[in-house]
C-alpha cells in the first residue's frame, strides 16, 4: 500500500491517493497511513501511453534495449510504450512480436504493447501474419511499416480491409517515397541555400489526403504517425469533419524544433519526416490544442554513436524522445496555455490508449482505476544532459536546453517503477 498526500490530480485541489493491490483505492484530504510519500507541489496524471517508440531489439541492441528503453520511458512519465516494427528480424510475425511482449514484461518498467509489421519484411508488396499476430500473446492492434510508406494504395486497402476485422488500426508513415528521392531537410528557400535536397511537404500531405478516403471507403481506423505540415493538419480536419476514423499523432519535436537547425549541418536534428518551418509548428500546436490530431508519440528513435555523428547525408534520421516529452508538452503547450493539465492527460494518455485499445491504461485518476499514474514537479527545471539519459544512445537534439517539469515518480499498477526521480530496476 502507498500513500501519496497532498498531491493535484490533474492540477486541481490537493488530495490524499491511497493506492492499494495495483488500484487507487481512495481520494481524500487527511487520509492516514504508512508508507507515506509527500505529494506536496505535485501534479498527478495518468501514466503516459506512446503510439511509437524505437527499441531496436532484436537486431540493434548496440543503440538500444527493450530494458534501456523502458527504464528512459519510465523516468519520462509513461507506464505503456508500443514498440515499432523496424527490428532485425522485423516483427512481421506472432513469434518476433511475442519475443518483444516477453522482454517488456521480463523488464518490468513499463508495458512494452508490440506493433506489428503491416507487409512482410516491411517490403512493401505482401501482407504481414497480421491475424497471428493479433491472436497472439501480444495482442497486436497497432499495424505499421513506420520507416516505409505503405505506398500501394491497393495494398493499402487491403490492409486497411484486414486490420478493421481485427478491432485494429493501421498507423501509415505518410511519405510519398518517389518525392523524397535523396531527400535530406525540409523543401524550401533554406534547404536550396544549404545545398541539401528538399522534402516537399506534399510527399506528406498526398499520402494522408489518399489514405483517408481509403479509410472513409472501408470504414476502417486509419492513424497517420509523426504529422509535421500545416497542410496535413487541414487535411485531417477536413477529414474528421465528414466522420472519417482517423487520428494522428505529433511528435515532441516537431512541436519545438524548426527547419533553422540545419543551418548547423549537425546530424543530430537530422530526423524523418524533417524538422519543418515555424509557421508548421505553430500550425502543429493549434492542431494538438483543438483536438485534430490527437496524441503526442515521441518517435523515440535511438541511434549508435556511429550512425548518427557523420557528416548530414551520411547520418541515420532520429532523434531521441522519452524522457523529455512531457517537458517538452509543457514548455510547446502548457505555459503558452493552450492545454490545461486535463489536455494534457487527454493527448498523451486517455487518446493514445484508445487508440492502442489498451484497456488498463488511459484511465481517470478515480478511485477503483488501476494505479498507474505519475507524478510531476511542475516547478522544476533542468539543463539536458545525453551523457545523463537512461537510452544506450545519446542523440538528443534537446542537449544543453533547459526545459520544465520533472518527474518524480511513476507507478505502473502500484508499483513505483520511478521514485525521486530514479528508475527502480
Amino acid at each position: 500500500m502507498t500513500l501519496i498526500k497532498n498531491v493535484k490530480p490533474y492540477g486541481e485541489e490537493a488530495v490524499d491517493i491511497r493506492i492499494t493491490d495495483g488500484r487507487i483505492t481512495e481520494m481524500a484530504p487527511g487520509l492516514d497511513g504508512d508508507d507515506v510519500l509527500d505529494g506536496a507541489g505535485l501534479i498527478a496524471l495518468p501514466g503516459l501511453v506512446d503510439l511509437h517508440t524505437h527499441l531496436r531489439e532484436p537486431g540493434r541492441e548496440d543503440a538500444e534495449t527493450v530494458e534501456t528503453g523502458s527504464r528512459a520511458a519510465a523516468l519520462g512519465g509513461f507506464t505503456a510504450v508500443h514498440a515499432m516494427a523496424n527490428t532485425d528480424p522485423v516483427a512481421d510475425t506472432a513469434g518476433v512480436v511475442e519475443q518483444v511482449w516477453r522482454l517488456g514484461q521480463e523488464a518490468g518498467l513499463v508495458d512494452v504493447v508490440p506493433v506489428g509489421a503491416v507487409t512482410v519484411g516491411l517490403g512493401g508488396t505482401q501482407l504481414a501474419e497480421l491475424g497471428a499476430m493479433a491472436d497472439s500473446a501480444a495482442r497486436v492492434r497497432v499495424f505499421s511499416d513506420d520507416g516505409h510508406c505503405v505506398a500501394d494504395p491497393a495494398l493499402m486497402r487491403r490492409a486497411l480491409e484486414y486490420v478493421k476485422a481485427l478491432d485494429g488500426v493501421v498507423a501509415q508513415h505518410a511519405e510519398e517515397p518517389r518525392l523524397t528521392v535523396g531527400a535530406q531537410m525540409n523543401e524550401g528557400e533554406r534547404s536550396a541555400r544549404l545545398g541539401l535536397t528538399g522534402w516537399p511537404a506534399a510527399a506528406e500531405e498526398a499520402v494522408i489526403a489518399r489514405d483517408v478516403l481509403l479509410a472513409q471507403h472501408v470504414g476502417a481506423r486509419l492513424h497517420v504517425c509523426h504529422v509535421s505540415t500545416a497542410g496535413s493538419v487541414d487535411i485531417l480536419r477536413w477529414a474528421k469533419a465528414r466522420g472519417v476514423q482517423v487520428t494522428a499523432e505529433v511528435t515532441p519535436h516537431h512541436l519545438l524544433l524548426t527547419d533553422e537547425l540545419a543551418e548547423t549541418y549537425d546530424p543530430v536534428y537530422k530526423v524523418n519526416p524533417p524538422l519543418r518551418t515555424d509557421a508548421d509548428v505553430q500550425a502543429l500546436r493549434a492542431g494538438l490544442a483543438d483536438g485534430t490530431i490527437d496524441a503526442v508519440a515521441t518517435d523515440h528513435a535511438p541511434h549508435a554513436v556511429e550512425d548518427k555523428e557523420s557528416e548530414w547525408a551520411a547520418a541515420r534520421p532520429g532523434m531521441l524522445g522519452l524522457e523529455q516529452a512531457l517537458s517538452i508538452v509543457v514548455q510547446t503547450m502548457v505555459e503558452p496555455g493552450l492545454l490545461n493539465w486535463r489536455g494534457v492527460a487527454d493527448r498523451m494518455s486517455v487518446r493514445p490508449a484508445a487508440i492502442g485499445r489498451l484497456e488498463t491504461h488511459g484511465r481517470p485518476l478515480a478511485v477503483g482505476e488501476p494505479a498507474n499514474l505519475l507524478l510531476l514537479d511542475p516547478a522544476h527545471s533542468a539543463v539536458v544532459d545525453p551523457a545523463a539519459l537512461a537510452s544506450r544512445s545519446r542523440n538528443s537534439p534537446y542537449a544543453g536546453r533547459e526545459l520544465p517539469g520533472r518527474v518524480v515518480a511513476t507507478f505502473l499498477r502500484g508499483v513505483p517503477t520511478v521514485l525521486d526521480g530514479k528508475a527502480q530496476k
